[in-house]
Formats: C-alpha cells, structure tokens, sequence
C-alpha cells in the first residue's frame, strides 16, 4: 500500500525506488578511506565490531567458537561491511554537519539512524501501522458482508465483487508486511519480495478497477480480462526476481499500470453517481499529494523521519477511507440486487 485509487498511487510509488548504486556520499574520498581502514582494522575511531574478524559466510578467521557473531545480528545480515558502511557514514555525516554542509546519500539511501539494528524504524512501524490499517478494513468488510448485510438463500452475500475485494485485502496486506521487513533491512531477498508484492498488488488492483468500473459480472468475461494481465504481471515478476532486477523497467510498468487505474477509478467517479465517489475522489487526489513527498525528496530529520515516512504516515487514513468506500459500494450493490430480486 504498497497502494492504488489511493492505493494505486501508492504502489507505483514504491516501485519507483531507484537503483541503489553509487550516491554522493559513497563517492567520498574521506569516506571511501575509512571504509577501506575499517574492513582492514574492524574499527572505525575507537568502536570495534566483533563479527569483522569472521569471513563472509560466518565462520570465524580466528578465535574460539564463543566469538562467533551472534544470532540476531546474523539473521539481520549485518556484518562487517555493513556495519563499516554505517559507521564511516555516521562519522562522515557528523564531520560535514560541523562544517554546515547538508547529508548527503550513501548507496542511494539518506542516513538514517539504527534503532535495535532496524535499519530505518520510523518507516518501519508506519508500514505496520498501515497493515494493521489494512487488516482492519479487510475484516470490517468481512464482517459487513456475511453477518450485516442479507446472504443468498445459499448463504453467499449478493455482492458481486466479494471475493475480488479479498484478494485485494491479502495482497495488500502482504505488500505492507514486506514493506515493514524491507525498511526493517535492505538485501537483495527483502528488496525483492517487497518490489514483487508491490506489482502483484498493483496489477491486481488494475483488474479489480476494469472489473468494478465496466461492471463485468459475467464469470467467463472477468477470465478474459484478468488472465494476459495475470500472465503479464506474473512474466514480470519473474523477470525481476530470476532475470535482472531492472529499476527503469518496473518504475515504466508501474507507472503505466498504476496510471490507467487511476484514470479508471477516477472516470467512474465522475460518470457513476455512485453516492460515495466523494470519499473515492479524496483518496485519489490525497494520493496525488502525497506524491510531491517522494518527488521533492528531503533528508531525515533527527535521523529517523524522510518524505518517504512522512508519504507512509499520509497513507494511513486514507486506507481507512478507502475501505470505506468499498464497504458503502457493497451496501449499495446488495441493496439495489434485493430490490430487482423482490
């Protein structure tokens, strides 16, 4: 969420993460120097790391087995490189600080502050906040269909839609969970299964705007338009994940995806009276605001809080909204159906 009507701006966002290869911190001589003193000494001033003493698959070079690096830090992947990295780039930050010059990237993330090894924690619980968001949506909608509303005589709700909105609701909670571990620690595993939940949910939610907004009700038409989207996504996920993890491809795919959508929804909104499209135009027009936060980029203040935090805060009610509106459009499908039935 990450995310399109709303949610669709969301996601395409999150796949517009840009290659993280050479930034201008990382091109900094002084940094460049104590990266390469650090991974010789396995000190960076006078704070030592333990782990810098053992080889890249966690054996130890020397010393008995106690030495070892522990657990939680093995599972984080934090290790020696790594933690050179975070060190020369908090000790290069503090000294450009003391000469008045901005932060600048290092590997083409802001500095942020580790808090318990989490690599940036302010997005980290955002995006769980959002999951929990999400899942509260889910399980309202849930609740809603099969215990407030009247069921067919074969005790499935009349909604059309039910199951389509279910899957949206998995998916989208599994993009923010994966979200969570991928701000959490940035590897190529977690980078990936955040990119590839990011598409699977955007290219859902594609199928669910053409679905919603033609009103294909029609089990053999739904097949038709879902399926080439289906395998399209799916080619593309593959590619990213067994092929090349191609930044400007996916941002182009996401952007194309996530734009028609939105111009989808938004068309809808305009032509079908449908009595809640206010709260549809709201999170669509949220959602565009919220792109200037990824746009005009900023550093994190206090080490923590970036314009890509902040665009996690802002999704937050508007998941709330959204879900809303879902939930008011089953009302009104559920109601206009028992009325055709009578």
């Amino acid at each position: 969420m990450a995310r399109f009507h709303w949610i669709l701006l969301f996601v395409a966002l999150s796949c517009l993460v840009t290659s993280l290869h050479a930034s201008a911190g990382d091109s900094d001589p002084k940094y460049k120097d104590c990266l390469e003193q650090c991974e010789k000494s396995g000190c960076v001033g006078e704070k030592c790391f333990q782990h810098c003493q053992f080889s890249s698959d966690g054996k130890p070079l020397d010393g008995p087995w106690y030495l070892q690096e522990p657990l939680y830090l093995r599972w984080k992947q934090w290790d020696c490189q790594s933690d050179c990295r975070y060190h020369c780039m908090l000790a290069r930050e503090e000294e450009r600080e003391k000469l008045g010059d901005k932060p600048v990237k290092y590997h083409g993330k802001w500095p942020f502050w580790r808090v318990y090894g989490i690599q940036e924690p302010v997005s980290v619980a955002l995006s769980t906040l959002n999951l929990a968001m999400q899942f509260h949506g889910w399980l309202s909608f849930f609740i809603l269909l099969n215990y407030n509303l009247p069921l067919r005589p074969n005790k499935k709700p009349y909604y059309e839609y039910t199951y389509l909105w279910h899957i949206y609701g998995i998916l989208a909670m599994n993009s923010w969970f994966w979200s969570a571990v991928f701000h959490s620690r940035d590897v190529e595993l977690t980078e990936k299964l955040d990119y590839s939940s990011a598409v699977a949910l955007l290219g859902f939610t594609l199928i669910l705007a053409i679905l919603r907004a033609f009103n294909v009700r029609d089990e053999a038409s739904r097949v038709m338009v879902a399926a080439p989207l289906i395998a399209f996504v799916t080619t593309h996920i593959l590619y990213l994940n067994f092929y090349k993890l191609d930044y400007g491809l996916n941002m182009k795919v996401c952007v194309a995806m996530g734009v028609t959508q939105l111009l989808i929804w938004a068309i809808w909104a305009g032509v079908s009276h449908h009595p809640s499209c206010w709260k549809l135009w709201v999170v669509v027009v949220g959602g565009g605001l919220c792109m200037l936060l990824e746009i005009y980029d900023f550093p994190p203040y206090w080490g923590y809080v970036d314009a890509h935090a902040l665009w996690h805060a802002s999704s937050i009610p508007l998941t709330y909204l959204w879900w809303s509106f879902i939930r008011d459009d089953a009302e009104l499908r559920t109601s206009t159906l028992l009325k055709k039935v009578k």
